[in-house]
């Protein structure tokens, strides 16, 4: 194994991995690293270098930092640059603990006992590889945190008084993902959007409330299914709302996650594998001819979903509570659909656990479940590409081949790709559908039932009909823009006087388009 000052640390570019760079730059932090060890990791959402600029700025995924940011051309300076700088990318350090020899990190720990960021390295090491350093406790130096909050989020966590840190990841070893500090979810969270909705129903009466309830309820069950292309019988839609509105109430556990499945399977699961799977996975479609895999997202190796799934049970039970409860629950549910468990019924269940976090938290209104689902089939082409900046990325280091039934398996190691993901972009659209229910959805549907009373009202005082017949005569006026067609006069309303109609659709106008 080279020695750190054998291995070349690239000068400016312009051209880095097959990425174009804003300007001329030389890759600092975790793409050094990558580049010069020859990690084969996938490549952080937004990458750093030195470029000649005397401010720092971002661009094409790229941020550029000034001549004086630039770190030592060594494997010490471009970690402490990362940690400064980047945050904690879990998948890059791991690898590159693994390619190099102990003893490179002991003598650079050694010779900097004290530094905070090589006792967070020391930290580190010892806790993504599970094994040692030849170093003895640490016995100065003020504790570090070994997640810098002002970069990533994380949790209150506990000490390690062997390197003088405080450990504050948002997960364990066998899962934990990682969420960025940025503007956009810094707003996010200060919305305070769970007051927001209290605030909300606080203005809307009790009967409104509750058939307002129901129907999100519904729409989200419904939409749930949508965005897996399925249409089932309307009794598998409100069995699976009843899960939905009982989610939070049970801890997640493999018993769980397998009655979670059945009921999304519904009652006869004949075809489909019940609990973890046992063979490959993979999303995507088959060629046409010759009915060979086209994988735009292969599953964690059968192998591995023991040990990750304990890992994702464990994030719920002891590390959710200490983020915000969106950003939990993207790292809870996300996670969950690229492990991808089982064979199937993987989407709906992932979009369950969204429910599961939100109401284990209080942070829906008690009764109240935000269709989130709704929001996403609503803007599916932006969820995919959430999907997709992490799927896209993994599916390069993912060596398969095809099995006998058409299937993929995997042939290389690959369960780091599923611990340890950035879910920054997954926290940002949460939040964006939760705010989407809360301001529009929530609102709108509540405002809708009230004048939807009134119109009720109005009808029956006018004249005399069941509810039913109340309610198709809406239907039929909402279809044709508040007037009743001729059709429905001829047909259903033909009883309906001219006068009654006229006054009919005047009352819907004066209602609904007023």
């Amino acid at each position: 194994m080279q020695n750190d000052q054998n291995h070349q640390f690239s000068g400016p570019v312009r051209i880095f991995h097959e990425l174009r760079l804003p300007e001329a730059a030389q890759p600092a932090g975790y793409a050094a690293l990558i580049d010069a060890y020859d990690l084969a990791v996938p490549l952080p959402l937004t990458l750093c270098a030195i470029g000649q600029k005397h401010q720092v700025f971002e661009a094409e995924g790229w941020r550029l930092y000034t001549p004086r940011h630039a770190p030592k051309a060594t494997l010490q300076g471009h970690l402490t640059f990362a940690l400064k700088y980047e945050g904690l990318d879990l998948t890059v350090l791991k690898k590159l603990f693994e390619k190099l020899p102990a003893r490179e990190f002991e003598t650079m720990i050694k010779a900097q006992p004290s530094s905070a960021y090589m006792r967070r390295v020391w930290f580190l090491y010892e806790w993504l590889l599970d094994k040692p350093l030849d170093l003895p406790n640490a016995k100065s130096g003020t504790y570090a945190k070994v997640v810098d909050p002002k970069l990533q989020w994380a949790i209150e966590g506990k000490t390690s008084t062997r390197h003088r840190v405080h450990n504050n990841l948002p997960g364990d070893r066998a899962f934990c993902p990682m969420v960025r500090r940025t503007k956009k979810i810094d707003q996010f969270v200060a919305a305070e959007f769970d007051a927001e909705a209290r605030a909300i129903i606080g203005k809307i009466s009790n009967s409104i409330l509750a058939r307002t309830a129901a129907f999100l309820l519904l729409k989200d069950s419904k939409s749930s299914y949508a965005i897996e292309g399925e249409a089932p019988p309307h009794d598998r839609i409100q069995r699976w709302g009843k899960a939905i509105g009982e989610a939070g109430r049970h801890p997640l556990d493999e018993d769980e996650f397998l009655r979670l499945q059945r009921l999304v399977l519904g009652k006869d699961p004949r075809f489909v594998q019940l609990g973890w799977r046992t063979e490959g996975g993979f999303v995507g479609e088959h060629e046409m001819d010759t009915r060979l895999p086209l994988p735009e997202h292969i599953s964690a190796k059968p192998e591995d979903l023991t040990d990750l799934m304990g890992g994702l049970i464990a994030f719920d039970q002891e590390f959710a509570d200490g983020l915000d409860p969106v950003i939990a629950a993207a790292i809870l549910a996300f996670g969950f659909v690229y492990i991808h468990p089982f064979e199937d019924g993987n989407g709906r269940v992932h979009r369950y656990l969204i429910h599961h976090i939100l109401s284990a938290r209080g942070y829906n209104p008690p009764g109240m479940v935000f269709p989130v689902s709704a929001a996403i089939l609503d803007q599916i082409e932006t969820y995919r590409r959430v999907l997709e900046s992490h799927s896209a990325r993994i599916l390069p280091y993912i060596e398969w081949r095809t099995t006998a039934h058409m299937n993929v398996e995997v042939t290389n190691q690959t369960v780091d790709l599923y611990r340890y993901f950035d879910a920054t972009p997954h926290a940002e659209f949460l939040f964006a559908c939760v705010q989407r229910t809360i301001t529009h959805d929530l609102p709108q549907e509540a405002a809708f039932l009230t004048k939807y009373d009134q119109f009720k009202s109005r009808i029956e005082a006018h004249t005399e009909m069941p509810a039913s017949t109340v309610d198709l005569l809406f239907n039929f006026l909402k279809q044709n823009n508040g007037k009743l067609s001729n059709r429905a006069r001829q047909k259903e309303f033909a009883a309906l006087t001219d006068e009654e109609v006229r006054a009919f659709e005047v009352i819907y106008g004066e209602i609904f388009d007023g």
